[in-house]
């Protein structure tokens, strides 16, 4: 007999500057996102940013939003 987990979507709050902004991520979602954050690379990283030194912020936030994803339990391997 097979134990089926129910998933619930999550909610990610941002308060920038006193705003607060919400986004609802599905189950789906919140696993691809933690995946996605895993395969990121820095050359991928680098990329995007105008300099390293934004691309090394760009990442140390990547690596806040992972840490959080794996307190949550969702830490892919």
């Amino acid at each position: 007999m097979t134990k089926l987990t129910q998933h619930r979507d999550v909610t990610v709050t941002f308060d920038i500057d006193g705003r607060r902004a919400d986004a609802e991520l599905s189950h789906g979602e919140t696993l691809a996102l933690a995946q996605f954050f895993k395969r990121l690379n820095w050359s991928e990283v680098r990329g995007c940013a105008v300099d390293d030194d934004e691309a090394y912020v760009i990442r140390a936030a990547v690596g806040k939003l992972q840490s959080a994803l794996a307190r949550g339990g969702c830490a892919p391997r």
